[in-house]
């Protein structure tokens, strides 16, 4: 079947896996939107940091690409998580759902949302009622390990990140413009 016998439709895409590239996919895939002039947002769960390399480009680029995070500065363990945090990641929730219901955006990621879910800041539940109100046009990006099951099943890309080898395992250091 050519291409032009082909649906169109906006997609979810859900990158998850204990591999390292899943921010880093989603953000190549917000790049290459917003280069088609696509209004692209960006929701940011458990992250905080403005310093980061892709978030400093970002605001000093004139790209068509939002960026809210909804985390504290740090990082959040799932053993660490306050009341705060479960805030914080409601809070992206709902801009998340603002957001669709604007019609600014075409393209929408949720990076680490996934992770979010993993550790009890989210209902799985209250995501997918979120996502199911997502309009025809609209494509939704997923980031974050441990994708739970029904958000693979609503997805129609799951990519899985897998680490074959890193080198944190020899004891070599996050490098500036590399991890973060």
């Amino acid at each position: 079947m050519g291409s032009s016998n082909r649906k169109s439709r906006g997609l979810i895409i859900v990158y998850t896996g204990h591999g390292k590239g899943k921010t880093t996919a989603a953000f190549g895939l917000a790049l290459r939107a917003a280069g088609h002039g696509m209004g692209v947002l960006i929701v940011q769960f458990m992250k905080g940091q403005k310093e980061i390399g892709e978030i400093k480009a970002l605001l000093d680029s004139n790209l068509r690409i939002d960026v809210i995070q909804a985390g504290r500065p740090g990082f959040v363990q799932s053993r660490t998580c306050e009341q705060l945090d479960i805030y914080m990641a409601l809070e992206g929730l709902r801009a998340f759902e603002r957001a669709m219901e604007s019609s600014a955006y075409n393209l929408i990621v949720l990076d680490e949302i996934n992770v979010a879910i993993d550790f009890g800041l989210l209902k799985v539940e209250e995501v997918l009622t979120v996502i199911n109100k997502k309009p025809r046009g609209v494509h939704l990006v997923l980031t974050g390990r441990n994708a739970p099951e029904s958000i693979l099943k609503v997805a129609d890309i799951v990519t899985e990140m897998k680490n074959l080898k890193h080198c944190f395992a020899d004891g070599v250091a996050g490098q500036k413009g590399i991890e973060f």
